[in-house]
């Protein structure tokens, strides 16, 4: 069981680099299609009927840079991992997903970061 936690605790901490070499690998070496695998395990939750369920994965997204668009660039460099281009890029671009299904705790720490440097945030 606690090497279940260590093995979830890595792919959480992944960068979007590597989590886009794991698509890679996944698809090429194994023949899986992530996204089609998370859409085949979320169809029978989504079909269930029953009561809605709590969401537990959140989206981050970048509505705008608003005026300190460096600090914010700075800030997306070190929490996604990205180089200082492809940061620039994902702020140049907003709205732009910064981080994809974190937990509740971490999307909430990565918005009040964002938004202490200046930036506009929504969750999703």
């Amino acid at each position: 069981m606690a090497d279940l936690k260590d093995f979830a605790e890595q792919l959480v901490n992944l960068t979007v680099k590597e989590v886009n070499e794991l698509a890679t690998i996944l698809k090429d070496e194994y023949g899986i299609e992530p996204a089609a695998a998370a859409v085949a395990m979320a169809g029978p939750a989504a079909g269930g009927g029953d009561a809605a369920e709590e969401q537990t994965e959140f989206d981050v997204i970048l509505k705008a840079a608003g005026g300190s668009k460096l600090a914010v660039v700075k800030l997306v460099k070190e929490l996604t991992g990205l180089g200082l281009k492809e940061a620039k890029g994902l702020v140049d671009d907003a709205p732009s997903a910064i981080k994809e299904g974190v937990s509740k705790d971490e999307a909430e720490a990565l918005k009040s970061q964002l938004e202490e440097a200046g930036a506009e945030v929504e969750l999703k």
